[in-house]
């Protein structure tokens, strides 16, 4: 722990800090302009390096170095600039929430895109031309690569911040950020404005991906690594805000170089692991500063006024004609297993749709009848199987009884992570949650003697009464029922108006005497317990778990099926699981480019049924209804 080594850390913090500068400022002039949360921007830092090796490798000779990584991000910026006119033109008046599935598709495709042109192998760029060698501090090494990312963050800052400030282009931009319906009423072409800010964005982006070529290999799970990091920065700084973007990086990037200097401390007795820190010191810090200044550090506090929200239209009870197509339905599921017995692979599809139709439901009850938008969902997920898991295994706890107790040890958990995030809103509320998740995924993950680490935990069966597949199928259906069926009676009574209330106008139903933020926390209580059961069943259906059940991947997956299947009912996450699960069981064994293929079937069902798949059903079913009244009363006047 010498000076010199402190030091050279926090050089390469700074080094850093520059490429996630890059990114996370693309990602919010972004967000300030269009109101996108672009899950796709991780993939444009991804493209950018593996464009800028081909041409670093192919045309060195002729076009350089320099101009090569320059010309990476122009080519990545007009990439983005198509994707803009035309995908995300057509979407633009959708909910945000299907902006995000069809960015995330977007991603699933580039992904793949990426994998077919350039393998899977990773790839390593050559030195920079005349920055090959190191300088000498306090006695180490020092990259001159390094020194000169340091530069590059200040510099980006100040020709963005001229930009922004000194270019009437800048002012626009400035103020769609503020206020877009006035710079529409202006006569601004919004369309352009967007189309040059996506391509900005997407080329700084590039540019960050581009100058990592000497300094890292490129590979294929950059961008999933590199999109967390941005939203915590964009969050940390404050939505809009590029010095608070800088200073964010900075903040996160020191705070990680300095835990690598640290290593392994002893305080009190207790020997204390600072450099694992390093996967989930960005979130610890984006909770603190959420929790504190929920607007982030340079960014503005939302002006008070009513929710924008409009509502929906009330909840009404199953007609008959539905109960009994349920009923059937169920009564199918019941007999899948005998009517399909040469088909043992169909009981375990089954089995996981129903859990998937159960995490899924958890998820839309606090999106939907409680508009709290949670990124990290799959932390009760996790809670649920890792809690079932680890009685079983550790305390010698009957399954039965640990099935029963692991929806608890997820409700715990959402009682105290709850209590803080219903005290936020949007896209806040959201980045906490995911914040959340990751720090739960972080201690899971490192945490060897008790959870088992990276390895998870394995020998963790169902009773023997239930080790038939069939049997703990049956098992599975009725809980899931069970769980699903409560949620629905919630919805219906008092409390599921009180939350659908504090949802639409939250200022309303204070006023009437309704403790709106009480509310939506039991209701995250309640979501999160459901959502508990559903690990639990996965985990004794696995008969092992691992730190991936409580990933962001996870999450995503629950947001797709939510989305996917609509959110005007309580059907549409249980069509989108239904979908999504199958749909990703069947490409994924098909074809070595699933995502590609998932991908684009995502993109379709969003451009073709904005409502979802069960919110188009219904809105047909509705329209024919209503025709063939009309068309009944016109007989009768007639």
């Amino acid at each position: 722990m010498d000076f010199s080594g402190f030091l050279v850390q926090l050089l390469n913090g700074l080094a850093g800090a520059s490429s996630l500068f890059l990114v996370a400022a693309g990602l919010s002039l972004i967000f300030g302009v269009t109101r996108i949360v672009n899950f796709a921007h991780g993939s444009f830092y991804m493209v950018g390096i593996y464009v800028a090796y081909s041409l670093v490798m192919h045309l060195e000779d002729s076009l350089g170095f320099w101009p090569a990584i320059v010309l990476a991000a122009v080519l990545v910026g007009v990439f983005g600039a198509l994707i803009e006119i035309f995908l995300l033109r057509r979407i633009y008046h959708a909910p945000e929430l299907f902006q995000l599935l069809a960015t995330f598709a977007v991603a699933l495709m580039v992904r793949d895109a990426v994998l077919w042109f350039w393998g899977p192998e990773e790839l390593l760029g050559p030195r920079a031309p005349g920055l090959e060698g190191a300088v000498e501090i306090l006695g180490r090494q020092f990259p001159e690569y390094d020194l000169f990312l340091i530069a590059v963050g200040p510099v980006f800052l100040g020709l963005l911040w001229l930009l922004l400030t000194r270019t009437k282009w800048g002012t626009l931009v400035r103020a769609a950020t503020q206020d877009r319906s006035m710079v529409s009423a202006l006569g601004v072409n919004q369309a352009w404005l967007f189309t040059a800010v996506f391509a900005l964005g997407a080329a700084l982006a590039a540019l960050g991906g581009a100058l990592q070529l000497p300094r890292e290999p490129a590979n294929l799970e950059m961008d999933i690594h590199i999109i967390g990091a941005a939203f915590v920065i964009v969050v940390v700084g404050g939505m809009g805000s590029i010095t608070g973007a800088y200073i964010a990086a900075l903040l996160i990037a020191e705070l990680k170089a300095i835990c690598m200097w640290l290593g392994l401390v002893e305080i009190f007795g207790f020997e204390i692991s600072f450099s694992k820190l390093t996967l989930v010191v960005e979130f610890l810090v984006m909770a603190v500063v959420l929790i504190i200044r929920p607007w982030g550090l340079l960014g503005r506090a939302p002006s008070a006024g009513h929710n924008a929200n409009a509502g929906e239209m009330p909840l009404i009870p199953a007609s008959k004609a539905f109960k009994i197509g349920a009923a059937i339905l169920v009564l199918f599921l019941v007999a899948t297993p005998e009517i399909f017995s040469d088909f043992p692979y169909l009981t375990v599809l089954l089995n996981d749709i129903l859990i998937a139709s159960l995490f899924a439901t958890s998820l839309y009850f606090i999106m939907g009848p409680g508009g709290m938008h949670s990124f990290g969902h799959a932390a009760y997920f996790g809670l649920g199987a890792y809690g079932a898991a680890l009685l079983v295994k550790t305390l010698g706890v009957p399954m039965e009884l640990a099935l029963v107790l692991g929806p608890v040890v997820a409700g715990i958990g959402a009682l105290i992570f709850g209590w803080f995030a219903v005290r936020l809103s949007g896209v806040y509320l959201a980045m906490l949650t995911l914040a959340v998740a990751q720090i739960v995924w972080a201690v899971v993950f490192q945490w060897d003697d008790f959870t088992g680490g990276s390895n998870g935990l394995t020998g963790v069966w169902p009773s023997k009464w239930l080790s038939d597949k069939t049997t703990y199928y049956y098992l599975t259906l009725g809980l899931t029922l069970v769980g699903i069926l409560w949620l629905r009676r919630v919805l219906f009574s008092p409390f599921g108006y009180a939350m659908r209330a504090g949802r639409d106008s939250p200022l309303r139903a204070d006023a009437i005497g309704i403790n709106v933020k009480r509310i939506h926390w039991y209701g995250f209580v309640y979501g999160g317990i459901v959502a508990g059961l559903a690990g639990s069943l996965f985990a004794f259906s696995k008969g092992s778990i691992a730190p991936e059940t409580l990933y962001v991947n996870r999450s995503i997956d629950g947001l797709v099926m939510v989305l996917l299947g609509g959110m005007q009912n309580l059907m549409g996450p249980i069509v989108g699981a239904v979908s999504f699960t199958w749909l990703h069981d069947t490409v994924a064994r098909n074809t070595d480019f699933w995502r590609a293929m998932l991908g684009g079937i995502i993109l379709i069902l969003v451009l073709l049924f904005p409502l979802g798949i069960a919110g188009t059903i219904k809105q047909v079913v509705e329209h024919f209804s209503r025709k063939s009244a009309g068309s009944a009363q016109a007989g009768r006047a007639s």
